[in-house]
């Protein structure tokens, strides 16, 4: 018997109830098992406990043995004052309270059903063999229906957001809470992919957004500021194009005083379309056709607008011919603007993230909605993650679907909180039901 199991039993009364009686043979009757404490302090907090006819409002203290107390040294101490039951696997021997009075105590262990023990064994003791099986539950998983798993799914992708706006509050911090610097930092992070993305953002760093919007109508300047501060200007260059861009970076180098980014750009195992050349060529495509982005995108109604926008942002020329600098122009022109997938990655793990801290920041309610609302209408995200739910049954219809399935499987199941799980939550919970 674990603790946590033993909280997750008496929070939601998963034992027999009939004739319940303290050790000593008081009777007991549960009106509120109370509150589960998350801070120091007892388990459960404000609970409502009728012992014989007396009617006692207080704390409760879960342990697995009585004498757990006094090996807790709880009774010295004044937080736990206001204990009126402990509840304990094992009764072992009498404790006392904090005043020195007898403290009434329930034991759970014949009253707990063993398909409840076996099942929890099954999803937290066994030895998770993760080339059988894809998540610790799935030989133990019920029939689910959907509505179900709404308001779980939901809890999902809030809890998501809220842990990516971490980050964006970060990065606002360090701008001085400059919206527009932060949208840059991130989405420049964005266009990096998950082998730039970190030295992209080191060459927003290096890049004030108010430089770039001085230069926001000219994309050659923004092209050579970019490359450059990416250290890709370096190489004696043949075509005119990529000697245009070091000869302008060159003066705009020293007119700032730029320091050029720590780091440089990988190109390994990634196809050309996702050369950090192309990316930046069609982030800097993004600076030209924008103007104080941030704002543009935080008051764009629908989705269809703002991913048309993302579309309409044209790379330069010579990038409809080429993947890197210096590399064998092709013979027929393919179009470097932003794809389908590219821009709907972008709303997923920028736009998405930065407008729900922005709600959070200011209280918007109504933008922290339009944000899930677009998640909901974005395509879903294919990946191994997303693919292992969908051969379970789950559904997988909209990026809601699948940041909600992301954050199931990296948040939950691979860190075995099946206890604070919707879906472990039922798994025992029917178990716990019989001895009722």
């Amino acid at each position: 018997m674990k603790e946590k199991l033993l909280q997750f039993i008496w929070k939601y009364r998963y034992f027999n109830l009939n004739d319940l009686q303290t050790a000593d043979g008081e009777k007991i009757a549960i009106i509120n098992p109370g509150t589960l404490n998350h801070n120091q302090g007892p388990d459960f907090l404000n609970a409502r406990i009728k012992i014989n006819d007396t009617l006692w409002v207080g704390h409760v203290e879960v342990h697995i043995n009585s004498k757990d107390w006094n090996r807790h040294n709880h009774q010295a101490d004044p937080n736990y004052k206001n204990v009126i039951l402990h509840v304990v696997w094992k009764h072992d021997g009498e404790i006392k309270d904090s005043e020195g009075t007898r403290l009434p105590t329930l034991e759970l262990e014949n009253r707990v059903s063993g398909l409840l023990l076996q099942k929890y064994e099954a999803l937290m003791e066994r030895e998770w063999n993760s080339q059988e099986a894809f998540i610790p539950c799935q030989h133990l998983l019920p029939r689910l229906d959907e509505l179900q798993l709404v308001a779980w799914k939901s809890r999902l992708v809030a809890e998501r957001l809220e842990r990516k706006t971490r980050t964006v509050f970060e990065v606002l911090e360090d701008t001085g809470y400059h919206w527009e610097e932060t949208l840059w930092r991130m989405i420049a992070g964005n266009f990096g992919g998950k082998v730039n993305g970190s030295f992209f953002r080191r060459i927003a760093e290096t890049v004030p957004q108010k430089i770039l919007a001085l230069h926001k109508n000219q994309l050659i300047a923004i092209e050579a500021i970019l490359f450059g501060q990416a250290g890709l200007l370096d190489a004696d260059f043949e075509d005119k194009y990529p000697q245009l861009l070091r000869k302008e970076y060159a003066h705009y180098k020293k007119k700032y005083s730029f320091q050029i980014a720590d780091g440089q750009v990988q190109f390994s195992r990634m196809r050309p379309a996702n050369f950090p050349t192309v990316r930046l060529a069609q982030l800097s495509a993004l600076i030209n056709h924008s103007s104080h982005l941030f704002s543009k995108i935080k008051e764009t109604k629908t989705l269809k607008e703002l991913k048309q926008y993302f579309h309409s942002c044209q790379p330069n020329d010579f990038w409809n011919y080429h993947y890197k600098l210096d590399d064998v122009p092709h013979d027929v022109a393919k179009n470097k603007t932003l794809g389908k997938q590219m821009i709907e990655n972008i709303i997923i793990n920028t736009v998405t993230p930065v407008l729900f801290a922005y709600g959070i920041h200011h209280d918007n309610a109504e933008l922290k909605e339009k944000v899930l609302e677009w998640l909901e209408e974005v395509s879903p995200e294919k990946n191994s993650i997303t693919s292992g739910f969908q051969r379970l049954g789950f559904r997988n219809s909209s990026a809601f679907d699948s940041q909600a399935l992301l954050e199931l499987k990296n948040s939950y199941c691979n860190e075995r909180r099946c206890m604070e799980c919707r879906i472990g939550h039922i798994i025992l919970s029917r178990a716990g039901e019989e001895m009722k």
